[in-house]
């Protein structure tokens, strides 16, 4: 049999008909359309996780001095006061993990796109805190990579993972949704509340726009990245208490899609709307002497 798919429902009956969970569904999938097989691939697949471990770890140790200068040290920060945090120790930390990788990817440090860099926080930010609390091994991780992969997969075939294609919804909120869905598959949780998760995660910032200031993937990325982590966690937690999403996912991809096209393009990734916008967000472009500022 195929177990190819292209979205959320066709994902669920696999599931469903071979017992298998997402990740397992995907992996096949996977092997079908790849020359490769399933040890090469994992071994892939652990080299991801290896890196994204590397950014946190990087991100958290070291201060983080982007190559504008207008952002760095700020995830040291949150993971400092994390114990006092009014959202609870592990939203803050995973948040600052998040903000970490973001960081390492804005001084040219090394990341894995997850789905894309400007998004590249969420995944590994909640993914890797969460294993900290729960003792979940490398396997497991390594597994749960592919159930993001697979919803992340739908969303791109369907609408968009890109800001410049569908504001910040298509990145940071694509991420919440794969890293809600992997969340849930780590904790024990079906397939059919992990499709779940990652609805209820990509409504939650639906019409978020791409407003780099200065054209930079700093501010507000680097926040939203933070943002992402806490919507991943809560969207996992409300499909894990048995809560639904009255929209199916694959609906809510498509409205996605839908609202990324009702965008003016100043607010998909052009740095000419939103913050970008912003007096004092014109002003530091023109203090970095980026191209455009003597447009703005």
């Amino acid at each position: 049999m195929s177990y190819e798919f292209r979205t959320g429902e066709e994902l669920l009956a696999l599931c469903k008909q071979e017992n298998l969970p997402i990740s397992a569904v995907m992996l096949k999938s996977e092997l079908e359309r790849e020359e490769h097989d399933a040890e090469t691939l994992h071994e892939e697949m652990r080299k991801n996780l290896l890196t994204m471990r590397h950014s946190v770890l990087i991100g958290l140790r070291d201060t983080q001095v982007t190559v504008s200068g207008l952002m760095g040290g700020d995830a040291e920060l949150l993971y400092a006061y994390a114990d006092k945090a009014l959202c609870g120790s592990r939203t803050s930390r995973a948040a600052a993990a998040s903000m970490a990788v973001l960081e390492v990817n804005a001084s040219m440090g090394k990341i894995v796109a997850a789905p894309t860099a400007g998004a590249s926080g969420v995944l590994p930010g909640t993914l890797l805190t969460c294993a900290e609390d729960f003792s979940w091994d490398d396997e497991m991780l390594i597994n749960a990579l592919y159930t993001a992969g697979a919803i992340g997969a739908i969303i791109a075939t369907n609408a968009s993972i890109s800001g410049a294609s569908g504001g910040c919804q298509a990145e940071t909120g694509s991420a919440a949704a794969m890293a809600a869905a992997a969340l849930v598959e780590l904790s024990g949780g079906t397939p059919e509340a992990a499709i779940h998760a990652a609805a209820i995660a990509l409504k939650n910032v639906m019409g978020l726009v791409c407003d780099p200031v200065a054209g930079l993937v700093e501010c507000p990325c680097i926040k939203r990245n933070a943002i992402g982590a806490a919507n991943a966690l809560l969207s996992a937690d409300l499909a894990l208490a048995g809560i639904r999403s009255v929209i199916p996912f694959d609906e809510v991809v498509i409205a996605m899609k839908n609202v990324g096209r009702l965008m003016n393009s100043d607010l998909r990734e052009t740095a000419r709307g939103g913050l970008a916008a912003t007096p004092t967000a014109k002003a530091l472009r023109k203090k970095l002497g980026l191209h455009g500022a003597e447009q703005e």
